[in-house]
């Protein structure tokens, strides 16, 4: 089964250290969060999200979300192609929902539905 991607959505950096992290993308792109809780915070660059993750895993590096009107279907679709489950399908909130694999080439693909994402 083909999963129809919706285009990029969301960029997540693990960031351990949230108050440098969030210090560092504020200096460099010049605007304050939008979202700023302890468990995440998350800036609008472009209409896009850059997100800041206390407890992430760093050496996952950055995990890039795909926008995808079914996360759990997209999901099982790379599972059945060979990929491992990264992190489960979960809705983190106002009806986002993501989750993410490892394909077998060693690549974290994440997945994203966001009802609030608009693409104009």
């Amino acid at each position: 089964m083909a999963v129809n991607l919706l285009g990029l959505r969301t960029v997540i950096y693990p960031s351990p250290d949230l108050e440098a992290s969030k210090a560092w993308w504020t200096a460099l792109v010049g605007v304050e969060p939008y979202f700023d809780e302890p468990f995440y915070v998350g800036f609008n660059i472009a209409g896009y999200e850059l997100g800041l993750l206390p407890d992430g895993d760093p050496g996952d590096g950055a995990i890039i979300y795909w926008g995808v009107e079914d996360v759990a279907a997209a999901f099982d679709a790379a599972l059945a192609q060979g990929a491992t489950p990264h992190a489960p399908v979960v809705e983190v909130g106002g009806g986002i929902v993501t989750g993410s694999v490892t394909n077998r080439l060693g690549m974290i693909v994440g997945f994203i539905f966001n009802p609030h994402f608009a693409t104009t």
